[in-house]
Formats: C-alpha cells, sequence, structure tokens
C-alpha cells in the first residue's frame, strides 16, 4: 500500500493559489477552479471547484461550497464540501457543515448542525505524519 504520509488538506495542495488578502472585501457570488485562501472578508456565497482555505483572520458570511475546504476564520453561514472539511481549532462557525468527512480539532467552536455524506460509520482518527527527525 503506498499511502501518503500527508493526512491534511493543506499539506496536498500545489500550484498557484488565489489569494483575497486581509483589508480586501468581496461582496458577490465568487466562482472559480483551483485553490483559494481567503485572508480578508467574504459577504457572498461561493462554488469552487477546488479547496478554499478561511485563514485565522478571514471571515466568510455566506454559502461556501467547494470541493474541499478548511476553515480557521470565523463563518456565518453554511459550509457545502463535495469532499473533506477541516475546521481549525481557531474556527467560529455558526451554520451546518456538510462533507464527506469532517474533521474538528480541539478548541474549535461550531454552532449548527455537522452532516457527512459518504461514511455509514465515524472513522477513527490517524496521525500519518512521521514526527520530527
Amino acid at each position: 500500500m503506498n499511502e501518503p504520509k500527508l493526512r491534511r488538506l493543506r499539506d496536498r495542495t500545489s500550484g498557484a493559489v488565489t489569494l483575497i488578502n486581509a483589508g480586501c472585501k468581496i461582496t458577490g457570488l465568487i466562482s472559480g477552479v483551483g485553490d483559494f485562501l481567503i485572508s480578508g472578508e467574504v459577504d457572498g456565497d461561493c462554488d469552487i471547484s477546488g479547496t478554499v482555505t478561511l485563514a485565522s483572520e478571514g471571515s466568510w458570511r455566506g454559502t461556501l461550497k467547494a470541493d474541499a475546504v478548511i476553515i480557521s476564520g470565523q463563518l456565518e453561514g453554511d459550509i457545502i464540501a463535495a469532499g473533506k472539511v477541516e475546521i481549525s481549532a481557531s474556527a467560529k462557525i455558526v451554520g451546518t457543515v456538510s462533507g464527506e468527512a469532517i474533521a474538528v480539532a480541539e478548541g474549535a467552536v461550531v454552532e449548527g448542525a455537522m452532516k457527512t455524506s459518504s461514511q455509514a460509520q465515524p472513522l477513527e482518527f490517524v496521525e500519518k505524519r512521521a514526527p520530527d527527525e
């Protein structure tokens, strides 16, 4: 079995990332293909073919629909992921989170429902990365 040692979605991102930097505010619908890193503020919805990362200083109000989602900032709205959702310790979410699989770090705040779409049974978290050598 040739399984990579990478566990987190952010460990697997490659190529250029579309950046919405701190101090920038986007209002309206965002659509596109590729990975997006949001450090600023979004007030609207999105439909992205790729991974959307909401950084710890970022905020989002609206529906976030993407292939994969990583949340470290504040989100008020719903997350609809075709694949995996990672919720970091600094995240605060008010809304419904749905995806193929959802990982929540200790310290994260989620006020709403979480729904997984494909796993019949919960899977145990297993760290796959090797310790520092």
